[in-house]
């Protein structure tokens, strides 16, 4: 349970989905015009870039259009882990080309100044990138947390390792943990709130709520709003 007088906004996977990243916002907009407490905070939990259209622009939205709440949390998703690994060591690429790393690279019109067929190309790939991405993208990047705490909630990217205290946790499993996560039903201790694995609706359950609802092929980003006891969704 929150402290009363407070409403949090956990927001999932937005994976490059600029569109529904704004169609979004609006809708939690439109839920503070209603009632507003007197505190509000957005958490969004991870993986702004790769695998939608416009990674760069949803970048640009989050720092030069933040919502109207009094605090904004963002995490670090695997996704910004990788792409911010490329830039320092271009064997990385490989992995992150697989799982969404071209999308991005085209969205800082990296695909237009590379021929990625050419050998050679991740090299040149991780210059193009470097002279592409804007200082405020690098410092953002560099700037995203791990974890963030309130009340009976945990939230994080992608889940925690079972019975290992937060304190010890390991980065990689806060942002890329599955299984080992998802099936436990240990008492965590919060109920960690994460996103990083599908589903087609927010996934509840007595130690976890999953809010990862596919955005970048489903169309469907999702929202969840947390105040006192209270757990509701909002969804493009």
């Amino acid at each position: 349970m929150l402290d009363p007088g407070t409403r949090i906004y956990a927001i999932g996977d937005i994976h490059g989905r600029l569109d529904l990243l704004v169609e979004l916002e609006a809708l939690i907009s439109a839920d503070l015009a209603e009632a507003r407490p007197p505190r509000t905070v957005a958490v969004y939990l991870g993986d702004y870039v790769d695998r939608g259209p416009d990674s760069r622009g949803v970048l640009d939205h989050l720092l030069d259009r933040p919502l109207p709440v009094e605090e904004v949390v963002h995490l670090l998703g695997n996704h910004e882990d990788a792409m911010r690994r490329f830039l320092d060591d271009r064997w990385m690429g490989e992995a992150w080309m697989g799982f969404g790393g071209r999308e991005t690279l085209r969205s800082y019109g990296v695909g237009a100044e590379v021929r990625l067929a050419k050998e050679g190309w991740m090299k040149e790939s991780q210059a193009a990138l470097a002279r592409a991405l804007p200082e405020r993208h690098r410092l953002f990047l560099d700037g995203l947390r791990l974890w963030h705490g309130e009340g009976g909630y945990l939230f994080v990217h992608a889940g925690i390792r079972p019975r290992v205290d937060l304190a010890r946790q390991d980065r990689d499993d806060l942002i890329w943990i599955r299984d080992e996560f998802l099936d436990s039903d240990a008492d965590h201790g919060h109920v960690v709130v994460h996103g990083h694995s599908i589903t087609r609706r927010p996934e509840i359950r007595p130690n976890r709520i999953g809010i990862d609802t596919g955005a970048f092929f489903s169309g469907r980003l999702t929202a969840l709003v947390l105040e006192g006891s209270e757990r509701r969704f909002l969804s493009t």
